[in-house]
């Protein structure tokens, strides 16, 4: 009963310590995220709406990304806290074993394996094509934030537009368009047929989704080579068709781990898979390999962290220790991240991403085994 009360409370603290860091960790990233998210407001004309939607949905990944490094430090600050507060001498001299603490930090690290298991193969590709579904949504464009005084703006495919002035009404002066793709509805015969078309009007404003404009010439080339002039006092033209040049379709990242384990095994009978490369396979599977692969390295940082656990006579050495086994803990995360580079171009580097952390795991923990029976039979 006793035993169970330890486990308790030593989980706890490192998990509390595990999320704290976790949290802060997060946030800190997701700010900096946010603030390059900008350019969906400034940039791309989406509402604020889409933006912190969209900014919300990427929450998940930046969490994923940061669970291996949380949990070595929330293990190294846990055991360096026990140490000096006395408790792990009050356990080792009530008779428990070292070897059950250190499965005690085994187990919560196969827990927090799950759990970025569970983030990185379900939630993350689930949720990052949620917010690349949102760019989708062109009614949600701000016009008038895109265009901005004596500035040509090409935020939307096929087109270019130039405002001399825009006062603080948000109406528009001296206005220059230039369409090449066809995307406004304006008044010109044979519309279907057009090559591009260049507007110009002395005034005009952005309203439900339409652009008004007043006293002006539109001009199109055909594909015949004609030019037609249209005079116009006042002409609408929809802006339902705009489309911004922010990539809409789904990265390898935000597709789903099912669908890009079809691709690499060449289950093209999926309809959903369009493009299937040879490039993109070698990106699927260096993606699978980040979801699989890289949580896989947790369980061996709790190990190699285990080893605090064992006294040196020698003080210095004892601190030494502590430095010397989080540097090693880091450049195995660091070493696991420069692989997982390469993993795409090479089976082997694949195969061996994968197996590493388990041999590494097996081999670290009947060293550490063994130093434990030694520093028993010593004493």
């Amino acid at each position: 009963m006793l035993k169970n009360k330890i486990y308790k409370y030593l989980t706890s603290e490192i998990l509390k310590n595990f999320i704290t860091i976790l949290l802060t960790f997060t946030a800190i990233a997701w700010v900096v995220r946010a603030v390059n998210f900008l350019d969906l407001m400034v940039e791309d004309g989406y509402g604020s709406s889409i933006y912190f939607k969209y900014t919300a949905l990427n929450i998940t990944t930046i969490i994923t990304r940061f669970v291996p490094l949380s949990f070595l430090l929330s293990l190294v600050i846990s055991i360096i806290k026990f140490e000096k507060q006395q408790e792990l001498l009050i356990l080792w001299t009530s008779g428990l074993g070292k070897i059950k603490i250190a499965n005690v930090f085994l187990l919560i690290a196969f827990f927090v394996t799950l759990f970025q298991l569970t983030l990185s193969l379900l939630v993350n590709p689930f949720l990052l094509n949620k917010s690349r579904s949102l760019l989708s949504d062109t009614g949600s464009l701000q016009i008038n934030t895109v265009l901005k005084s004596n500035d040509f703006s090409d935020a939307f495919k096929g087109m270019t537009f130039y405002i001399d002035k825009k006062n603080a009404n948000n109406e528009l002066l001296n206005v220059f368009i230039k369409d090449v793709s066809g995307n406004l509805s304006t008044l010109v015969e044979e519309i279907g047929t057009r090559k591009d078309s260049t507007i110009i009007a002395k005034s005009g404003f952005v309203a439900n989704n339409k652009l008004t404009l007043f006293d002006g010439t539109i001009q199109t080339l055909n594909q015949k080579k004609d030019i037609k002039n249209i005079q116009f006092e006042k002409t609408i033209l929809s802006l339902s068709n705009l489309s911004t040049r922010t990539i809409k379709q789904a990265k390898v990242q935000e597709t789903s781990s099912n669908l890009l384990l079809s691709c690499i095994l060449n289950r093209n009978n999926n309809l959903k898979l369009s493009n299937c490369s040879k490039d993109y396979k070698n990106e699927a599977v260096q993606t699978l390999s980040r979801r699989l692969g890289a949580p896989l390295y947790i369980p061996l940082i709790s190990i190699i962290i285990s080893f605090l656990l064992i006294y040196k006579k020698e003080k210095k050495y004892t601190f030494l220790k502590k430095y010397m086994l989080f540097i090693i803990s880091l450049m195995i995360l660091i070493f696991a991240e420069i692989l997982l580079k390469y993993t795409g171009f090479s089976l082997v580097l694949a195969s061996s991403y994968f197996f590493l952390p388990l041999v590494m795991s097996f081999l670290f923990y009947i060293y550490l085994l063994k130093k434990i029976i030694n520093e028993k039979i010593i004493k």
